[in-house]
């Protein structure tokens, strides 16, 4: 499933397009270059701040308006969204990559407003020395200096977040969270652990910032590719959601 995923998303997937593309130029000159120019040109048209836009922001949950919306939330929930290797300015070997210093950031800010406990979730997708849980709750002792009630370090993916964090939540008799992600990857999680046995007030996020006007908002850059990427990895992870419901449904 793992190698599937990167063979259906770019860039990969348009890089094996436009070869395909160049292998049947000589015998199917129409059917090669029209798969070369959808390789090519779907890739730089991810890479533009508008296809980049679109495609996060028609993931996204709106956004808490106030405290009255979490209000009956008994803990708090922090995603791990991967780590940082051998990162060497805090001492720690790893580090929270980027996504997860903003999850961690906006789970210390309503910690402040609300006093709720935190677990933080997230284990050792390729068997490192240490969870990334650890590394998130080093993060919000050390850095913003606030505490962490569970530590879940054994999950690999969203799914395995919610059920071991269920687990342990069950066992404190923590009914209610407030679920904190990036606004593009909540509603897939909120799915998984409503699907745990939790009841889950959404706490997204990193919302999709509008692109420039004008024409450079379709100037391609990097940055943008790899946004794009990262929003129809989630579109691919919903489907396989849904698909797997269906079945599920099917299977009772």
């Amino acid at each position: 499933m793992e190698m599937l995923k990167y063979l259906l998303l770019p860039p990969l997937a348009n890089v094996l397009v436009t070869l395909l593309g160049g292998l049947l130029w000589s015998r199917m000159r129409l059917v090669g270059g029209l798969l070369v120019v959808l390789g090519l040109g779907g890739l730089l048209v991810l890479a533009t701040p508008v296809a980049s836009h679109a495609l996060r922001q028609g993931l996204e949950p709106p956004p808490l308006s106030g405290p009255g919306q979490w209000e009956a939330a008994e803990a708090i929930v922090i995603l791990g969204g991967g780590r940082d290797y051998l990162a060497p300015e805090f001492g720690w070997g790893d580090a929270p990559a980027n996504a997860s210093w903003r999850r961690l950031a906006y789970g210390a800010h309503l910690h402040r407003q609300s006093g709720l406990p935190i677990l933080v979730s997230g284990g050792r997708v390729h068997d490192e020395h240490s969870a990334e849980a650890s590394l998130m709750a080093a993060a919000l002792r050390e850095v913003f200096e606030v505490p962490v009630a569970w530590m879940e370090g054994q999950s690999r993916n969203t799914a395995e977040n919610a059920r071991y964090s269920a687990e342990m939540l069950r066992i404190a008799e923590v009914e209610s969270i407030a679920l904190v992600s990036q606004a593009w990857h909540l509603p897939r999680a909120m799915a998984e652990f409503e699907r745990a046995g939790l009841t889950v007030i959404p706490a997204p996020t990193d919302f999709a910032s509008a692109p420039p006007p004008g024409l450079a908002g379709w100037l391609p850059r990097s940055y943008h590719l790899h946004r794009s990427s990262r929003a129809l990895h989630e579109w691919l992870g919903r489907g396989e959601q849904a698909l797997r419901r269906q079945l599920l449904d099917r299977g009772d």
